[in-house]
């Protein structure tokens, strides 16, 4: 099988292993359709939950949602560390997408 026969088809969210691993820290681990792990550690940024209207217990929702919002639109633009700021930098219809993922 081809290494790429699979890349038209999005992330099953089901393949996120999301765990906190401090405030507002996240480790992930991302089981692409190819078999291929990879690890990222994702930050939420206090003023991004206040700006969303996030709440605290929503917090672990809209980090496997934004993951994602980000590999349905970028699939091999997931830096190993990154903050949920960075996804509304690069795309800027993030803040008004998310929230109805959530």
């Amino acid at each position: 099988m081809p290494p790429d026969e699979h890349a038209d088809r999005p992330l099953d969210p089901r393949k996120l292993e999301i765990t906190a691993s401090g405030t507002h820290e996240y480790d992930v681990t991302i089981t692409h359709p190819s078999g291929a792990d990879t690890r990222h550690c994702v930050s939420v940024p206090e003023s991004l939950l206040d700006d969303l209207g996030v709440t605290p217990a929503q917090e672990p929702s809209l980090v496997r949602a934004s993951l994602v919002y980000l590999m349905e639109r970028e699939p091999s633009a997931l830096p190993e560390e990154f903050d949920l700021d960075e996804i509304g930098r690069a795309i800027p219809a993030y803040r008004d997408d998310i929230v109805s993922r959530l």
